[in-house]
Order: structure tokens, then sequence, then C-alpha cells
């Protein structure tokens, strides 16, 4: 983001992550940086996929921090993205940005991906990371992948339903991005999810009532594992009941903040 025209008229800044290349000088002039990049998790995790998953993020942050540490004029700010992922699966307890980490793969990659972004801290800029929730949309990710089944009345619970789902609308996603650019009492993680988590049971029935289909049919917890392995265990089965609270602290005020709302306009 350039707030003022910089001395370059270059549109991109050429990046290669998997061999290290980055154009630093290209990257003098700008006010702030967002950094989403990332493998998609989405899919069976063989030892192959999680190697992309865990240094698609690492080595790129690493990579982007140390670059803008370099610069004669940094930026001020750094937004990266990071995942509720960081919690591991908790239960019922409720998570805060001051909760520990778990020790599944997944809270092993959040770790090493916010620790990644060390540099540009070090150099004064002020690192913010926004540990994201289930993004609800109907053109991508989780939402996307369940509205087939559920728009023919086949959805249902997902292993017991109990496990929490700490999801939060797309716009509220770009909210909190903005917000992050704009305080400056911002810094370090933040959890991005609705003030209002629920469980599987609650979010299937929300669903359901919203798409007007019955919610009877549920996958149960092992047929989940079969189909998906790992990723079924740390995305579907996993019970992570997060809270926004920094968010909230600075003055964030959410779009969405109750699920029926955010899945209504979802879906249109």
């Amino acid at each position: 983001v350039r707030a003022q025209p910089a001395v370059s008229s270059q549109e991109h800044v050429r990046w290669d992550p998997a061999r290290g290349a980055l154009d630093v000088p290209a990257l003098s002039g700008y006010d702030a940086v967002v950094h989403l990049a990332g493998e998609p998790i989405v899919g069976r995790w063989t030892q192959e996929k999680k190697q992309r998953i865990r240094e698609s993020r690492i080595l790129g942050t690493r990579l982007l921090a140390e670059a803008l540490a370099k610069l004669a004029k940094p930026p001020q700010v750094l937004v990266s993205a990071s995942a509720i992922g960081y919690y591991g699966h908790r239960g019922e307890e409720l998570l805060t940005e001051r909760s520990a980490g778990g020790r599944d793969f997944l809270a092993e990659v959040c770790r090493e991906w916010e620790a990644a972004a060390a540099p540009a801290a070090a150099k004064g800029i002020r690192v913010v990371q926004l540990r994201l929730g289930i993004v609800l949309s109907a053109r991508g990710g989780a939402l996307q992948a369940m509205l087939p089944p559920f728009r023919l009345g086949l959805g249902g619970v997902v292993g017991s339903g109990t496990q929490y789902w700490s999801w939060v609308a797309l716009e509220d996603v770009v909210g909190a991005f903005l917000h992050a650019l704009r305080t400056e009492a911002l810094q370090g993680p933040a959890n991005v999810v609705a003030p209002q988590p629920v469980t599987n049971r609650e979010f299937t029935a929300a669903l359901g009532k919203v798409l007007k289909r019955p919610t009877v049919f549920p996958l149960p917890a092992r047929v989940a594992r079969l189909l998906l392995g790992e990723m079924a265990e740390a995305l579907l089965l996993s019970s992570t009941r997060v809270a926004p609270k920094r968010l909230q602290e600075t003055g964030y005020v959410f779009r969405f903040p109750a699920l029926d709302g955010a899945l209504r306009h979802a879906l249109a």
C-alpha cells in the first residue's frame, strides 16, 4: 500500500519464496504491506503437501520480513495472515491471544509462521498477525464445500457435533485487515473470529435453517478420517473456541456478529 507515489513506477514486485528471490529495491516507498500468501490447506495431507503448507508460509514470511528490514525507509506496518490453528484442539476452553499454542501440525506451522516475521519487528515495523477462523464465503473455503450436500438435504453434523467452530464473515476479515492497518495500538497476534463461536451442531442447524433443508445425515468421525485423513482431524473434528479479544479491545465493531445473519448474507 502506497500513500504517496514511489520513485519506481513498478506495480508488481518479483517474489519467488521457494528460490529465496525477492526484488528488495522495488519494495521501497510502501507505507504498509499485507501478506496473505500460502499453500491451501484443503486436500489430503501427504508428506509433500504438508511440506508445501509449512514452507510456503514460513519461508515466504521470513524472506519478506528480512527484505523489509533491509530497506532504508521500511513500511510502518506489516499485516500478515495466520490462523486459529495456532491453538490446536482445546475442547470447550475459551481461547484468547494470550492462550498457549497447541502441539499438532497446524499449531506448529502457525507458531513458526508468526515467528518468521521477527526480522521486521526487530527493525521497528509494527507487525500484526491476524489469526483467521473459518471464513464464510459461498465462493470458497469450508462453506462452499458444505453447500452441495446441504442443498440436497444430505447435510448433518460432523463427528459428535460438540466441537467448536470459530467462524467469521468474509466482510469482517476484510474489515479486520483494514483495522489492523489503521490502528497503531494493535500489534502482535489478533484473533479474527466472530464474537459468537458455535458448535458444529449449532452451525449445522443454522445452515439448514437458512437453506430450508433438513440436516439429518451425519458424517461420522471415522468416515471423515477415512475420506480426508489428518486434515479431517485438524479442520473438522478439532474443537477451537476462540474470542476476538484484541480486535474488540482496539475498537473493531463486527458487521456480522451472529451466525444466522452472516450465513444469510454470504448466501444472498
